[in-house]
């Protein structure tokens, strides 16, 4: 079975000379169809910088990352658009709504992209917003939305049409526990319709939903582990 995500010894260095960092130090990581993944560090540890290789924003310094069996180091620019179209969802901690689009219009936005009829796109898209608990909103604009509102319309845009791999980071900030809950729940139940699924979070309530668990720390990953408790009791 081809591996949705493969990293192999992947380092990334930002910066220059006084200024270099490295962020990630030689990770590995395979992430399965139907498997979910969550990482967990402390602020700084690199978990939002493999979430941007893992979904083609930014590429390793050395190593290799490949999204469904493809070397991302070995496609133009506009081949890694293509791929993030049709096969990543991903929940950005900055969300990056379109603020000139209404809610509605911002999750059917890369299904017409794709070149999905407006029509079909934007019924995909109401379901998707009925998922995270909001299709009543779909006329709203960004700016008419509340943080937790933005942060679920970011969430239904990552799952709208057929996303294999989905990389959320902290898609729980902004949303109240009960709602969190819901969100994780949700991912895992795309996981366990054969999806990837890689989640960064703080929270290890949320991380049990999880099939196994990511430590990082300075860049490295320090541990893993299956889950210690059930989610129902997280």
């Amino acid at each position: 079975m081809t591996a949705l995500l493969e990293m192999r010894a992947v380092t990334r260095v930002h910066g220059h000379g006084a200024r270099e960092v490295t962020a990630l130090r030689g990770v590995d990581l395979a992430v399965q169809p139907g498997e979910f993944v969550a990482l967990m560090g402390p602020s700084g540890s690199g978990k939002s910088t493999l979430l941007h290789l893992a979904g083609g924003l930014a590429l390793p310094t050395s190593g290799e990352v490949l999204v469904d069996g493809k070397s991302l180091t070995g496609l133009s620019p506009a081949e890694r658009a293509v791929l993030r179209r049709d096969v990543l969802g991903y929940v950005f901690q900055e969300l990056n709504l379109l603020p000139g689009l209404t809610a509605l219009e911002n999750v059917a936005f890369p299904l017409e992209l794709a070149g999905l009829r407006t029509r079909p796109a934007r019924a995909a898209a109401l379901g998707a917003l009925a998922e995270v608990g909001i299709e009543e909103l779909a006329s709203r604009m960004p700016a008419e939305l509340s943080g937790g509102q933005s942060q679920r319309v970011a969430i239904a845009r990552s799952l709208v049409g057929p996303r294999r791999l989905l990389l959320a980071d902290e898609p729980t900030g902004a949303l109240d526990s009960m709602s969190g809950r819901d969100i994780i729940a949700l991912l895992r139940g795309r996981a366990d319709a054969g999806a990837g699924v890689v989640l960064v979070t703080h929270e290890p309530r949320f991380a049990a939903w999880a099939d196994r668990t990511l430590q990082l720390r300075d860049g490295d990953v320090v541990g893993v582990a299956a889950p210690e408790v059930t989610p129902w009791s997280a």
